[in-house]
């Protein structure tokens, strides 16, 4: 099992500040599944409006962090390097769990098929053990390359 630490991820994503939702990888077979994490602070910029007062995470960045999670592997698998991943399709998305500042989001993916340049999988991002959400999405390795 392969762990990843910030700067492997930023080899293998295009994301960056402050849109990278992946801090670290514990865990990556390679193959069909990755695990993330993301630490949720406070200093996040989202928080200033989203609420004032009552700061909660968006869903749809939660969906992202599976998406970017989802494209770590998928870029590994492709052996891509700095391809670019774009998000395809999200389906069965259910929100369970508000995720909030001094959360730490386990993001698991797990391929349920893939192609030479598609996948799709599915998502579940936990806080302390509870399912948050979960989604089934599908990304893709396009031909464009990431420049800085």
């Amino acid at each position: 099992m392969a762990t990843l630490d910030i700067q492997e991820i930023l080899k293998l994503l295009p994301h960056r500040y402050p849109f990278l939702l992946v801090d670290r990888v514990v865990e990556c077979d390679d193959q069909k599944r990755i695990v993330g994490l993301k630490n949720v602070t406070m200093n996040e910029p989202f928080f200033q409006g989203h609420f004032p007062g009552i700061p909660v995470m968006p869903g749809v960045l939660q969906l992202e962090a599976m998406a970017q999670t989802g494209g770590i592997l998928m870029n590994r698998i492709a052996k891509a390097g700095e391809s670019v991943p774009f998000f395809m399709s999200i389906d069965k998305a259910k929100f369970r769990r508000v995720i909030k500042p001094g959360d730490q989001m386990r993001i698991e993916v797990e391929f349920l098929s893939i192609k030479t340049r598609t996948a799709r999988f599915q998502g579940k991002v936990f806080v302390d053990g509870e399912l948050a959400s979960e989604a089934e999405m599908m990304c893709m390795i396009t031909n464009q390359k990431v420049t800085v």
